[in-house]
């Protein structure tokens, strides 16, 4: 979801979100959906229904109770009709999902709500549109649950935002696992929250077992978000090592598949080898099966590599292969804009 405008967050502007900025709406009217629904117990929102917000939706849509609701929001109104359809067609008759305009109308109503958005500016830009004016208080009081990959410094503005104004409580966790991992519901979640009394942190850990397999509490809120800044780090140049040892063996002569089981018992081991290998015929149901169609594209891969790189010289960090690896992926970008990142092995010349 794109953001129609840029908000900076600044800290003395935190506490005061201006009047004077202001969120297009993501879609031109509000569309409810019933499905012999009956008494409500919960109201969830979801904003962001791309490539992982998706999928992720879909599994909270299916594992909440059948008399909650659903309250969905992205700019794109065929993705908002295809999870209509599709939740719609799995919910056995008995659940509801309403489709709004703005996020703002997604906090109004719901008592959870979870964003997953692909740029920092688009997770300000949403927040601008929720928090102001303020919202009414709730019991429980609102809880926020953003799921993006931003760079810590501007999730804690944002946490700083709704903190401070007294609208909620938000939390940042970051996942791993893929586009597959969301379709699966097995996503690790990596959570940043505070935990000087523990109940947030029993609060979140639930509604994020919905949508996958596993979280762990990485520390106070902004952790989350560094932990995947790192693992993604390290994502970024196994993806690319992978292709190269694959495209090596295939020029050498081994049977693709036979080299992958060789890596994926022996030292060399890694998600992208064993999960997400760049090789056609490798890995079922990896992007490589699809001419690297879906999955986590390019230029994501690159986004998040960037985030890391800055935030390791922001601590005096040294990121020696980070530098190469930009300038491999920036490559790949300009041949294979939109595909996933383990295109590379294509990029390479990798040929089965």
């Amino acid at each position: 979801m794109r953001a129609a405008v840029s908000v900076r967050f600044s800290p003395s502007r935190l506490c005061m979100l201006g009047n004077s900025m202001s969120q297009r709406p993501l879609d031109s009217t509000a569309r409810r959906f019933f499905v012999s629904s009956s008494k409500k117990q919960t109201t969830w929102g979801f904003i962001g229904l791309g490539r992982m917000g998706f999928p992720m939706a879909k599994n909270l849509r299916a594992k909440i109770a059948k008399t909650d609701k659903l309250v969905v929001c992205d700019r794109n109104s065929e993705a908002t009709s295809k999870f209509v359809k599709e939740a719609g067609a799995s919910s056995s008759g008995t659940q509801e999902i309403e489709v709004v305009s703005t996020p703002r109308k997604v906090a109004e109503q719901a008592e959870i709500t979870i964003t997953v958005l692909p740029q920092p500016s688009h997770v300000k830009n949403v927040f601008h549109n929720i928090l102001e004016p303020a919202l009414k208080p709730t019991d429980p009081e609102r809880l926020f649950i953003d799921c993006s990959t931003i760079d810590p410094t501007s999730s804690r503005e944002v946490a700083n935002a709704v903190h401070c104004t007294a609208q909620g409580r938000f939390v940042d966790a970051p996942m791993s696992g893929g586009v597959v991992g969301a379709q699966n519901g097995t996503l690790t979640f990596m959570l940043g929250a505070s935990s000087r009394s523990g109940q947030l942190v029993e609060r979140v850990k639930p509604v994020l077992d919905l949508m996958g397999k596993k979280t762990v509490h990485l520390g106070e809120q902004g952790a989350g978000l560094s932990a995947k800044l790192a693992n993604n780090y390290l994502l970024a140049i196994s993806n690319i090592a992978t292709a190269e040892a694959m495209n090596l063996g295939i020029k050498w002569g081994i049977d693709p598949k036979s080299l992958a089981e060789l890596i994926n018992t022996s030292s060399g081991r890694c998600w992208s080898s064993e999960v997400n290998n760049p090789v056609p015929g490798v890995s079922p149901g990896a992007p490589a099966e699809n001419s690297y169609e879906g999955g986590f594209s390019v230029e994501l891969m690159k986004k998040d590599l960037t985030l890391a790189m800055a935030a390791a010289e922001k601590v005096g960090a040294l990121s020696e292969l980070g530098q190469k690896a930009l300038e491999v992926y920036e490559h790949v970008e300009a041949q294979e804009a939109g595909k996933d990142f383990s295109v590379v092995f294509r990029w390479l010349g990798g040929k089965v």
